[in-house]
């Protein structure tokens, strides 16, 4: 028997029972936001007071960026609404612009005005590099995707420095003003930098580089070069100027490709497509194909690799800062989680499982911290101490494995924390998950990180030592340690290190680092909950097998950021 259309309706509607409320929101956890991130992290706060305290006004200002309900709504929006390419106006012409949400710049403008990308360029302290670290880690706690062109403008810095050809692009890029505007240098406050190395046969052999580039002449004291090629991945496309490499008749070269000529005409720079990335939504990378562009040598001829990794150095300690830095992003969100919401007739961060997580997550996002502004302090020291140089060379990648090695397992650690409701990509730790593998792919894979340590060992003269010395240094601080640095010391004093072993050999250093800096910067026991679970044998490298003790709850209320926030006195 049919029933009739209007009949239908009624059929199925159901009685309202009074006082059933089906739909009351109860029991899930409050926003994270209110906090600031720097004087909330009481061992970042404390590193800071003691080795940069001169920064503590920037940091503290970034860190209430990170803890801002309208800044975190910006993130949100900037990877909701994805960069589009507009290769051709609707007349014809082309374009090659890639237009972003207005989140994104935004976002863009308030990292440089705070000074995210120059803090280490622009100061006359001697602790700048820590101190711009200190704000890029704290950024990572902001947005991830435009942490990328910040941190290229930084490294992009050191390749500036000291060229007078390339003044006006040093001055530009640290001027603290956001300008996304597709014009000419000379017309804008600021530029924004790029770099486009990888190509399609291969991304880490840069000797393959297959662009090809010929000299034409010299103009304002710059040797100009026509570039041919095509870039597999072009960061930021809409950025001012883009750091390249070239096959010359010297070999691989270094050269600048500006967006505009000279004569103010567009340089040929035709972007091809967008990456459809798995995360970091928020930046655009992209596919480019130079013909004849307009480029300017950087450094000798046929020296292009020395140049660029000249530069690499800093983009890698960038990476293990930002890696640490979104570590930290997620265990924050998972305390707040958990400290505010039910389960089982108890508070989820009161249930002894949940506790041994959480500070089991509190320890390596410390430890990672500290391994990278370790890093960050060398760095400052390298034209100056040989010691601190050597140092550098070797634990830069040694941190940038392990930080950005660990990111991803730690982030879906976090993730669980939240359970079904982190998996939704409403939630910031969902975007964190999708975001944490990109720092181990960019500027070297682990592979590459681990044959780079081993390179450094083995050619740069008493760099062994001098890494041996500074893990040694806190002396026998447990039985667990001083078997863990004897052993590590006899393996690497044995010779050259195998490179099917090297990941096994640089996660030795790796925790041997992060131990030595938890002894030396943290809490007494909590460094030594570290030492005992990461280097004696008792962890079973899952989160949350801490041997249990009443003082697990301690060390999650430690890394707290709204309860430290409270009993801070800065």
């Amino acid at each position: 028997m049919n029933m009739p259309l209007e009949s239908t309706a009624l059929a199925f509607q159901f009685p309202l029972a009074d006082g059933v409320e089906t739909h009351r929101v109860f029991n899930q956890a409050s926003a994270c936001t209110g906090h600031n991130a720097f004087t909330g992290d009481v061992a970042l706060r404390e590193l800071v007071a003691r080795h940069a305290s001169w920064s503590i006004p920037d940091a503290t200002a970034v860190g209430a960026l990170a803890g801002n309900e309208e800044v975190q709504d910006l993130a949100r929006l900037a990877n909701e609404h994805s960069p589009q390419l507009r290769t051709h106006d609707r007349f014809g012409n082309r374009l090659d612009w890639v237009e972003f949400h207005p989140a994104w710049h935004q976002l863009m403008a308030l990292g440089f005005a705070h000074g995210v990308p120059s803090l280490a360029w622009t100061t006359n302290e001697p602790s700048g590099h820590l101190a711009r670290a200190v704000l890029s880690y704290l950024w990572n706690q902001v947005e991830n995707g435009t942490g990328c062109p910040t941190g290229m403008a930084y490294a992009a810095c050191a390749g500036f420095a000291g060229r007078s050809e390339f003044a006006m692009w040093r001055e530009k890029t640290l001027s603290g003003r956001y300008d996304p505007r597709r014009l000419p240098l000379p017309q804008k406050t600021g530029a924004v930098i790029g770099y486009a190395m990888t190509e399609k046969q291969g991304g880490s052999d840069l000797r393959q580089t297959q662009t090809t580039a010929t000299f034409v002449g010299t103009e304002n004291g710059a040797r100009i070069y026509n570039v041919t090629g095509h870039k597999w991945f072009f960061s930021v496309p809409t950025s001012d100027g883009f750091y390249t490499l070239a096959q010359t008749n010297s070999g691989v070269s270094c050269l600048f490709v500006p967006r505009f000529l000279p004569d103010g005409s567009a340089n040929r720079v035709a972007v091809q497509r967008l990456k459809d990335k798995c995360g970091n939504r928020s930046n655009a990378s992209s596919e480019v194909e130079f013909n004849k562009t307009w480029a300017m040598l950087v450094g000798e001829e046929g020296r292009g690799i020395r140049e660029i990794l000249s530069h690499a150095h800093l983009t890698r300690l960038d990476f293990a800062v930002g890696s640490a830095g979104l570590m930290r992003q997620a265990l924050t969100l998972a305390i707040n989680h958990a400290s505010t919401r039910d389960g089982f007739g108890r508070r989820m961060a009161d249930l002894p499982m949940q506790t041994n997580v959480l500070a089991d997550l509190a320890l390596e996002s410390e430890a990672a911290m500290l391994s990278a502004m370790r890093v960050a302090r060398a760095t400052d020291s390298m034209e100056s101490n040989e010691r601190e140089r050597l140092l550098a060379r070797v634990a830069t990648p040694v941190v940038k494995y392990w930080n950005c090695q660990r990111a991803t397992y730690f982030v879906y650690e976090a993730l669980q924390v939240h359970g079904g409701n982190g998996f939704i990509m409403e939630n910031p730790i969902a975007r964190l998950y999708r975001e944490a593998p990109l720092n181990s792919i960019w500027e070297g894979t682990t592979n590459m990180m681990c044959m780079d340590v081993v390179r450094a060992l083995g050619r740069e003269k008493g760099s062994l030592e001098v890494f041996l010395d500074e893990v040694s240094q806190p002396g026998v601080a447990n039985a667990a340690y001083a078997k863990f640095i004897a052993g590590l010391r006899d393996d690497l004093s044995a010779g050259a290190v195998d490179e099917g072993n090297s990941r096994a050999i640089v996660t030795r250093m790796a925790l041997a680092l992060q131990a030595s800096e938890m002894l030396r910067h943290s809490d007494g026991a909590v460094a030594q909950r570290f030492v005992e679970s990461r280097l004696g044998g008792r962890h079973a490298g899952v989160m949350g097998t801490l041997v249990a003790g009443a003082d697990l709850r301690g060390i999650v209320a430690r890394a707290d950021v709204t309860e430290a926030a409270q009993s801070a006195s800065i």
